[in-house]
C-alpha cells in the first residue's frame, strides 16, 4: 500500500500530560510524510492539540486525579472494569476509522483490542520498562512513607515488591483471559510495553541493557515544548538560570522548600507550575513563575532543571545538554532518575525527604562539577529520529 494511503490512528491516553504530548509530537512530524493521520485523545486536551492541524478525535480516559491518586496509593493503575471499557471504545473506534496501523501511547488496552481487530500495533513506551531491564527501583513515595523510617519502609518494600508487581498485572491479565488472548505471567513490564513494536522514547546510551531488535528500536528523547516566547521576564541579576518544573504528576509542594533555597544561593529560577496553584510568595526578584514555559527555550538558557525526574523534561533537558535534579515521587520517575543518576547526568532525591541542606549539596555539586555537564552533552549528541517510526510504519502498512 503506497504511503500516502496508509491511515495510522494515534491513541493517546490521557493519564499525564506527557502521554497525549508526546505522541502529538510523533503524529505531527508523521503528518508531514504523506500518511493520513488521525488523532484520538480525552477531550480535557483540546487545549493542547486543537491547532495541530490534525484530524482530532475524543477518547474514553481515566481522568488524571482518578490515575494520581491510585497511583499515590500504590494500586494498579487501572483496574479491570475500566480497561474492559477501554477495549469496548478502542474497537469502536478502530471500527469507526479502519486504521491501517494504530500508534498508541501508554493505551495498555490496545494491547487487546487491537489484537482483536489483527490491526498492527506500536507502542510509544519507556525503555526503564522493557522486559530486558530488571524490575527494580527506590521505594516510591506514598501516603504512609513520610511518616516512618526509609530504611525500615525500603526493606519491607524490597520484600513485598515482587508480589505488589504481579498484583499491579492481574487487570491486564483477566483482561487478557476475557477475550481469549494468551497471559504474560503477570509480569508488569510486559503489561505495559507489549505491542508488535516497542518503540522506545529514550536516549539508547542510557539503557545498554534493552538491545534493538526486529520488533523493537529506539526513537530517542521525544519532548513536546510550547513555542518560544519573547514576553517572558527573566529574573534580575546575573546568577546562572535554573528551570523548574514539577510537570503535572509532580508534587508542588516541594516548591516551599526548594525556591527558597535557590534563593540563598543566589540563583535565578523560572518556574512553570503546570497550572497548579503556587503560593504567591514564592514570586521574588529572582523567581518568577508561569502556568508553562516553553521548555526548549528554557534548556537552552539554563545551567541546570530541577523536575520530578519524569522521562519528558529530564529528555527535554538533556537534549540541551543541561544536568537534571529530580525530586522524584512515583515508580516511573524513580526508575527514569536511576538511569541518569548511573549514567552521571543528574542526581536524585525523594520528593518526601526533602532536606534544605542535602538539596543545596546537589545543587552545587550538579552546578560545579564539570563532569555532570560533560555526561550531560555526550546525550545531547543524541537525537530523536522520526524517521524510524516512519519506516515502521511504511514496513506494517
Amino acid at each position: 500500500m503506497p504511503a500516502d494511503r496508509c491511515r495510522v490512528l494515534f491513541v493517546a491516553e490521557g493519564a499525564t500530560l506527557a502521554h497525549v504530548a508526546r505522541p502529538l509530537v510523533l503524529a505531527k512530524e508523521l503528518n508531514s510524510g504523506g500518511f493520513e493521520i488521525l488523532f484520538a485523545r480525552p477531550p480535557g486536551f483540546r487545549w493542547l492539540t486543537g491547532d495541530s492541524g490534525l484530524v482530532e478525535l475524543d477518547l474514553d480516559c481515566q481522568d488524571t486525579a482518578t490515575f494520581v491518586r491510585r497511583l499515590d496509593r500504590g494500586l494498579p493503575l487501572y483496574d479491570f472494569a475500566t480497561l474492559d471499557r477501554y477495549v469496548q471504545a478502542d474497537l469502536a473506534l478502530i471500527d469507526q476509522v479502519k486504521p491501517d496501523v494504530v500508534v498508541g501511547d501508554f493505551r495498555l488496552s490496545l494491547s487487546v483490542s487491537s489484537r482483536l481487530r489483527k490491526v498492527p500495533y506500536v507502542t510509544i513506551c519507556d525503555a526503564y520498562w522493557s522486559p530486558e531491564c530488571p524490575l527494580t527501583s527506590e521505594l516510591p513515595v506514598m501516603a504512609l512513607t513520610p511518616y516512618v523510617p526509609i530504611s525500615m519502609a525500603s526493606a519491607v518494600f524490597r520484600a513485598v515488591a515482587p508480589l505488589a508487581f504481579r498484583a499491579h498485572a492481574v487487570p491486564m491479565e483477566r483482561l487478557r483471559k476475557r477475550y481469549g488472548l494468551p497471559g504474560f505471567g503477570h509480569d508488569l513490564r510486559c503489561c505495559y510495553t507489549d505491542a508488535d513494536w516497542r518503540l522506545f522514547a529514550n536516549f539508547p546510551e542510557l539503557f545498554p541493557e534493552v538491545r534493538r531488535s526486529a520488533t523493537a528500536d529506539f526513537i530517542g528523547p521525544v519532548a513536546w515544548s510550547p513555542p518560544d516566547r519573547q514576553d517572558l521576564e527573566f529574573p534580575e541579576g546575573d546568577g546562572p538560570l535554573i528551570y523548574v518544573t514539577m510537570g503535572s504528576s509532580g508534587d508542588p509542594t516541594v516548591l516551599a522548600t526548594l525556591i527558597p533555597a535557590l534563593e540563598a544561593m543566589g540563583g535565578r529560577t523560572m518556574v512553570a507550575s503546570a497550572g497548579k496553584s503556587l503560593s504567591p510568595s514564592l514570586v521574588s526578584q529572582r523567581t518568577r513563575i508561569y502556568d508553562f514555559l516553553p521548555g526548549d527555550q528554557m534548556c537552552r538558557q539554563a545551567q541546570l532543571v530541577i523536575c520530578n525526574g519524569g522521562s519528558p523534561t529530564t529528555n527535554q533537558a538533556l537534549r540541551h545538554g543541561v544536568p537534571v535534579l529530580g525530586i522524584a515521587r512515583n515508580m516511573d520517575q524513580f526508575l527514569n532518575m536511576g538511569a541518569i543518576t548511573r549514567f552521571g547526568a543528574g542526581l536524585t532525591m525523594r520528593s518526601d525527604r526533602l532536606d534544605s541542606q542535602r538539596l543545596k549539596e546537589n545543587i552545587i555539586a550538579l552546578r560545579d562539577d564539570v563532569s555532570f555537564m560533560r555526561r550531560a552533552n555526550q546525550l545531547g549528541r543524541s537525537a530523536w529520529s522520526g524517521d524510524i517510526l516512519s519506516s515502521v510504519i511504511k514496513m506494517l502498512c
